[in-house]
C-alpha cells in the first residue's frame, strides 16, 4: 500500500508552553498565568496556549492515518528544540516532508520513520538531503524540530498498521524485535499541583503508580523536607482508604531538584541519604521512587551526582529508588545514564527523541542492565500522541507509561489504560482464531 499524500493542520495540544527560564528568574503567578516577560526565544508570554500540528497521512485506498506534533510543556530549555509553532512548521510538513514520503511503502514502517530522521530542509523548507543523521555543519540544512519528527513517524506507524490490517502494537514488535506485553503496562498518574484530590482519585481507580505531585519549590517540599515528608504519610492512609482490595501503590514523586536545592549546593549526600531513608520509612509498606532528586547544571555532572547519590543509598540499605529526567532528554542522553549506571529508572520522554521508534529503542536500550524504562512524554501532548505511545510501551514491555496529556489525571489515564486493553483484547481474539484455523486444518 503507498503513501497518496501527507497534509497537516495546525492545532491545540493538552496543556501549555511555559518559559522555565522566566520561571526559574522568579517570574511571579497571577492566577494561572505568569507576570512578566518571556527569556526564551519564541514565547509571547511565559506561560501560552500549547501547539500541536495535526498530520494526515493518506493511503492509495483512501485510509488516512494521523498522528499529532507535539513538544515538551518546557520547550526551548536544557538543549531542547526552540518552542514548536504549528503554523511556521506547517509548510514543512506538506512540502519537504511529503515530498520524501509519498509513493513510499507504507508497511515499511522503520525505513520510513528513519528516513524522517536523517531528513534535512534549509531555511526555505526544501529538502537538502536524507543521507546525514546530523545537521550539515555549514548550516545548507538542519534536522527536523523533534516535534515533526515525533507527530508523522506517529502516523507512519498508523499508517503501517492499516495497511497491514493489525495493531500499531504488532508493527513495532515486528520493527524492533520485541517481546509485547500481555497484560496493560503499569499507568503512571500525575496530579500536577492538585496533589491531594487527584491523588484521591487514583487510589479510586487503583492506579499502580502515582501520583506525581509537581514538587518544585521549597515551599512544596519544606526547608528541610518536612511537607514532603508529611504529604508521603497522607498517601499511604489514604492509599488504605480508598484503594480497592489488595492495593499496592508504587509511588513516584518528582522533585525537579529540590532534594538537592534544600540539602546543598548542588547537595550533601549524607543528608539526601537519610533523608531518603526518612521518605522510605513514610511510604513503607510501599515502594518509592524519586524523579529528579538533584539538578546540578548539565548531563555529565548530572550522571555522576546520580551515580554518587545512587551508590550512597546502596551502601546505607536505603530502598529508594531514583529517576532520572533532568538532563535525561535524547536517546544519547538515555545511553548515557543507562551505560553509568546512575538511576534506577529513566524517563524516556517521548516528543524529546523525536520519532515515535526511537523511544521504543530507548526503552529496548535497558534491557539486560538495572535501569528499568519509564515511558514518558507530556502533559502537553494530544490523545493521538498519548494512543501511540501506549502501542510502543505494550510493545517493549516498558516499566511504566505516562498517562497523558492533559494536568486533570481522568482523560489521560482513561487514553492510555482503554488503549492498552483494547490493544490486548484485538490481539487475544486474533491469535484465538489463527489457532482455531490451523486446528480445523490438522
Amino acid at each position: 500500500m503507498k503513501i497518496d499524500s501527507v497534509h497537516a493542520t495546525p492545532g491545540y495540544s493538552g496543556f501549555f508552553f511555559d518559559d522555565q527560564r522566566a520561571i526559574k528568574r522568579g517570574a511571579e503567578q497571577d492566577g494561572f498565568t505568569y507576570e512578566g516577560d518571556p527569556v526564551t526565544d519564541g514565547f509571547d508570554e511565559i506561560r501560552q496556549a500549547g501547539e500541536t500540528l495535526i498530520v494526515d497521512v493518506e493511503l492509495a485506498d483512501g485510509t488516512v492515518a494521523r498522528g499529532d506534533c507535539a513538544a515538551v510543556q518546557y520547550s526551548g530549555a536544557g538543549g531542547r528544540d526552540p518552542l514548536f509553532q504549528a503554523e511556521e512548521y506547517e509548510p514543512v510538513v506538506e512540502g519537504p516532508v511529503a515530498e520524501a514520503l509519498v509513493g513510499r511503502d507504507a508497511t515499511e514502517f522503520l525505513e520510513n520513520a528513519e528516513l524522517l530522521e536523517d531528513l534535512e530542509v534549509d531555511v526555505r523548507g526544501s529538502e537538502v538531503s536524507s543521507s546525514q543523521p546530523e545537521a550539515d555543519a555549514s548550516g545548507a540544512g538542519d534536522r527536523l524540530h523533534t516535534a515533526i519528527r515525533y507527530g508523522v513517524s506517529q502516523a507512519l506507524l498508523a499508517a503501517a498498521a492499516e495497511a497491514q490490517n493489525t495493531t500499531r502494537t504488532d508493527v513495532v514488535v515486528d520493527a524492533l524485535g520485541t517481546d509485547p506485553a500481555t497484560e496493560p503496562v503499569p499507568v503512571f498518574g500525575q496530579s500536577g499541583d492538585d496533589r491531594y484530590t487527584n491523588a484521591e482519585k487514583m487510589f479510586v481507580k487503583g492506579v499502580p503508580v502515582l501520583p506525581h505531585a509537581l514538587i518544585n519549590s521549597v515551599e512544596k517540599i519544606g526547608e528541610n523536607g518536612e511537607t514532603l515528608l508529611e504529604y508521603v504519610e497522607w498517601l499511604v492512609d489514604r492509599s488504605r482508604e480508598l484503594g480497592p482490595e489488595g492495593y499496592e501503590p508504587r509511588f513516584h514523586i518528582d522533585v525537579y531538584g529540590m532534594v538537592g536545592e534544600i540539602f546543598g549546593a548542588p547537595y550533601d549526600r549524607d543528608e539526601v541519604v537519610d533523608y531518603f531513608a526518612a521518605l522510605e520509612a513514610a511510604a513503607a509498606p510501599y515502594p518509592i521512587q524519586i524523579e529528579g532528586p538533584m539538578d546540578v547544571g548539565n548531563r555529565d555532572d548530572q550522571v555522576d551526582a546520580m551515580v554518587e547519590l545512587r551508590e550512597g543509598l546502596a551502601e546505607a540499605g536505603v530502598g529508594v529508588d531514583i529517576v532520572a529526567d533532568e538532563w535525561c532528554n535524547t536517546f544519547e542522553d538515555v545511553q548515557a545514564f543507562v551505560d553509568a549506571g546512575a538511576a534506577d529508572l529513566v524517563q524516556v520522554k517521548t516528543p524529546d527523541l523525536g520519532g515515535i521508534h526511537r523511544s521504543g529503542q530507548a526503552v529496548r536500550y535497558c534491557e539486560g542492565t538495572d535501569t528499568r524504562a519509564y515511558l514518558g512524554g507530556t502533559c502537553n501532548e494530544t490523545e493521538t500522541s498519548a494512543r501511540a505511545c501506549a502501542h510502543v510501551a505494550l510493545a517493549t514491555d516498558a516499566a511504566q507509561v505516562l498517562a497523558k496529556p492533559g494536568m486533570g489525571f481522568d482523560e489521560g489515564y482513561m487514553i492510555v489504560e482503554n488503549e492498552m486493553r483494547r490493544t490486548i483484547a484485538r490481539r487475544e481474539r486474533e491469535q484465538t482464531t489463527e489457532t482455531d484455523e490451523i486446528t480445523a486444518d490438522d
